[in-house]
């Protein structure tokens, strides 16, 4: 039995998501092998072979794969598939594009976001936006999972696994790629952040949300926003954390003017320390913070920018 993880990166440099995708797929049992598929991204695939518990690297370095389009990763992937039992991906953007079209040719069910592996055919995953958790079992000879990166520990980097260079798939002509147009920002990524402060409703305004961009900018820390924020025009749609914007787990989390709708913590809710300021002692958002402090947030974020500018941050 043998696991086939794709690898998630930019061609440059590889996703911390990958090394998690790689900590599941080794619960499944048996080798681990690592796809990346890209252009110009040697230094991936050599990122990959230093992970534990990986034991070969497959690289397919062509130009179709620059942009990691949906229908031709899917090919490749297809093509590879007589020698594993399964296929892992992470729970991200690329991922949800592609994973669905090979689970499609393969004609078997795609097992979603899985939180917990219980052994190599049972799987557990999030349901009702993280309010229950389903245990679901797959017959299918052939394996298709996403993996909810949040819940599993990453590998560490003491593997030396070999890379070996495969031919790409045939293109299927299905798409091309034509540019991105992406958000310029000095600050982390929400997803993989350390720190993220993120604002919701309460704070009125989108101009208001400077007082939370300089916080986060003390902290080194990324900005979200509330899906009531995001709706308000607050904050663009890429800011949103929950259960349709981005599921995140960062060491802290700062909820600012959120009252803790169950959309919105099912995408934080995993959090290592949780702080919410809200002056609502009632906010369902308490109930889930290791930390609240109720109070007007006019007041109290301007005074945190403050007190942390003392400190030298």
């Amino acid at each position: 039995m043998s696991s086939l993880v794709v690898a998630d990166h930019d061609n440059s440099s590889l996703s911390d998501a990958t090394a998690k995708v790689v900590s599941a797929a080794r619960q499944l049992g048996g080798d681990v092998h690592v796809l990346v598929a890209g252009q110009n991204c040697e230094a991936v695939a050599q990122a990959c072979a230093k992970l534990d518990g990986v034991s070969k690297v497959l690289l397919a370095d062509d130009a179709i794969y620059a942009a990691r389009l949906a229908e031709n990763v899917a090919e490749l992937v297809v093509g590879l598939m007589g020698n594993y039992t399964a296929v892992l991906g992470s729970a991200t953007t690329v991922s949800k594009n592609f994973m669905p079209r090979v689970a499609a040719m393969l004609d078997v069910a795609q097992i979603s976001e899985i939180v917990k592996v219980e052994s190599p055919d049972t799987f557990v995953r999030p349901i009702y936006a993280g309010n229950a958790m389903q245990t679901v079992q797959s017959t299918d000879a052939k394996k298709v999972i996403t993996v909810r990166t949040t819940t599993f520990q990453a590998v560490g980097q003491g593997g030396s696994a070999a890379v070996e260079k495969i031919p790409a798939a045939k293109n299927p002509g299905l798409s091309e790629y034509v540019g991105d147009r992406l958000s310029d920002s000095a600050r982390p990524q929400l997803t993989s952040a350390k720190i993220i402060i993120s604002g919701g409703r309460g704070m009125q305004s989108g101009d208001n949300f400077k007082m939370i961009e300089a916080v986060a900018d003390r902290l080194k820390a990324a900005v979200g926003a509330s899906r009531a924020a995001v709706d308000a025009g607050y904050a663009a749609n890429d800011m949103q954390v929950g259960q349709t914007g981005k599921v995140v787990a960062p060491d802290l989390y700062i909820a600012v003017g959120i009252s803790g709708a169950i959309q919105h913590l099912a995408g934080m809710k995993d959090s290592k320390v949780i702080v919410a300021i809200n002056k609502d002692e009632e906010a369902p958002i308490f109930q889930v913070s290791d930390y609240g402090l109720v109070a007007d947030l006019f007041k109290a974020v301007p005074e945190l920018e403050a007190e942390l500018a003392k400190l030298g941050l």
